[in-house]
C-alpha cells in the first residue's frame, strides 16, 4: 500500500506541475495507458490470492478515478488559462467609434415588384410563376397568336438554337408571361386571381427599350367578370401605386390577339414645369394593356369558355418604375452603376406594405 501511495503522490504532483496539454497526455499515458503503471499494477490482480485481491482491487480503482479526474480538472483549467491569455491578446476597446460597412441597397425593379405584389394580394391575386425558355405552344400558339403574327418573326423575338433536322419547333426566351397564364389556368382550371411578374425577353433596344425587360401580367376567371370589374381593379392599382388619392383612367378600343374585346389604358397626368404628376393635368399618357380574355385562349388553356370569363392586363414593370420614380432613362436599370443603385436604390429593410406606405 505504501507503494500505491508514493505512486499517488507522485503522478498528483506531475499533474499539478504540468504546464501544457502535451505534458499533462504524457503524463496520462504514464499512469492510466495500457502499458502505464496503474494498468500493469491492474493486471497484476490475477495473480493474487483472494484475500490479497479484495484489499489491493479497490485501492487501485479508487487510485485510477482519482488520477483521472485530477487529469480532468487540470485540462479544464489549461484550457481556461489558455482562453484568458487569448481574450487579453484580443481585447477590444469598445469605446471606440464603430467603421461603417459598406450597405447594400434594394434595385428599384425589385421593389416595384414587391409594392405591385402587395397591392395586387390586398385584392386576392396570387402570384404565379413560369420559366423563361418557353415552348412555342405556350408562347404562342395557346394565346391565339397566329402564324403570321410579326411576334413570331425572328427580328422580334430570340429563338433558341436548334438542330436542322429537328422537325419541332423551337423554344424560345418568352416575349411575355401570358404564358404564365395558361401554365396557371391548366393547373388550377377556374375561377382564379393571379399576377405574374418576372422577366421578358425581346429584340430591341433604345432609351426607352431593352431586350430584356421586366413585365407583371394579371389575370382574372369567374362566372361574372366584365369591363367594369377590369376598370375598378386598374383604377385601385394606380391610385394605390402612386401614391395619390385620385385617378383618371381613359381605355381605348385597341386589339390583341388573347383579349376581346381589348383596350389600351391611359392615365391622366400633368407635365408642369417639367415634373410629371399622375391623378391631375390635361394631358393622358399610356400605362398598360388589357381586355377580355379571349374564348380560344380559355380553350387552350382547359377552361370552358361557356361557362367562364375573365380579363386580363399587362404592364411594363420597368417603364411604371420609371414613371413613379423619375428614372429618365430606362438602360441605367441594367449598367450597376453604384452611383446610380445608392441614388436610386431602397434600404433593404423597408418591406412595402399599404398600411405603413410602399415606398417609404
Amino acid at each position: 500500500m505504501d507503494a500505491l501511495t508514493d505512486l499517488k503522490a507522485r503522478y498528483l504532483t506531475g499533474i499539478a506541475a504540468a504546464g501544457d496539454e502535451a505534458a499533462l497526455e504524457e503524463l496520462r499515458l504514464a499512469a492510466l495507458g495500457k502499458k502505464g503503471e496503474v494498468s500493469l499494477k491492474m493486471r497484476e490482480l490475477g495473480q493474487m490470492s483472494p484475500d490479497e485481491r479484495q484489499t489491493a482491487g479497490p485501492a487501485l480503482n479508487a487510485l485510477k478515478d482519482e488520477l483521472d479526474a485530477a487529469l480532468r480538472a487540470k485540462r479544464v483549467a489549461l484550457a481556461d488559462a489558455a482562453l484568458d491569455e487569448r481574450l487579453k491578446a484580443e481585447w477590444l476597446d469598445v469605446t471606440l467609434p464603430g467603421r461603417p460597412r459598406p450597405r447594400g441597397t434594394i434595385h428599384p425593379v425589385s421593389q416595384v415588384m414587391e409594392e405591385l405584389t402587395a397591392i395586387f394580394a390586398d385584392m386576392g391575386f396570387a402570384v404565379a410563376e413560369g420559366p423563361q425558355i418557353e415552348t412555342d405552344w405556350y408562347n404562342f400558339d395557346a394565346l391565339n397568336i397566329p402564324p403570321e403574327h410579326p411576334a413570331r418573326q425572328e427580328h422580334d423575338t430570340f429563338f433558341m438554337a436548334r438542330a436542322a433536322d429537328d422537325p419541332r419547333p423551337p423554344h424560345v426566351l418568352r416575349t411575355h408571361t401570358s404564358p404564365v397564364q395558361i401554365r396557371a389556368m391548366t393547373a388550377q382550371g377556374a375561377p382564379i386571381r393571379v399576377i405574374a411578374p418576372g422577366r421578358v425577353y425581346r429584340m430591341d433596344m433604345d432609351q426607352t427599350h431593352s431586350p430584356m425587360f421586366h413585365q407583371v401580367e394579371g389575370l382574372a376567371i369567374d362566372r361574372d367578370l366584365s369591363m367594369a370589374n377590369l376598370k375598378w381593379v386598374l383604377e385601385e392599382f394606380c391610385r394605390a401605386f402612386f401614391e395619390v388619392p385620385h385617378v383618371d383612367l381613359r381605355f381605348r378600343a385597341s386589339h390583341f390577339p388573347f383579349t376581346e374585346p381589348s383596350a389600351e389604358v391611359d392615365i391622366r397626368c400633368s407635365w408642369a414645369g417639367g415634373q410629371l404628376k399622375i391623378g391631375e393635368g390635361d394631358s393622358w399618357m399610356e400605362i398598360l394593356g388589357s381586355g377580355m380574355v379571349h374564348p380560344k385562349v380559355l380553350k387552350a388553356a382547359g377552361v370552358d369558355p361557356d361557362q367562364w370569363q375573365g380579363f386580363a392586363f399587362g404592364m411594363g414593370i420597368d417603364r411604371i418604375a420609371m414613371l413613379k420614380y423619375g428614372i429618365p432613362d430606362l438602360r441605367a436599370f441594367f449598367e450597376s452603376d453604384l452611383r446610380w443603385l445608392r441614388h436610386y436604390g431602397f434600404a433593404a429593410l423597408d418591406l412595402p406594405t399599404l398600411q405603413g406606405g410602399l415606398s417609404r
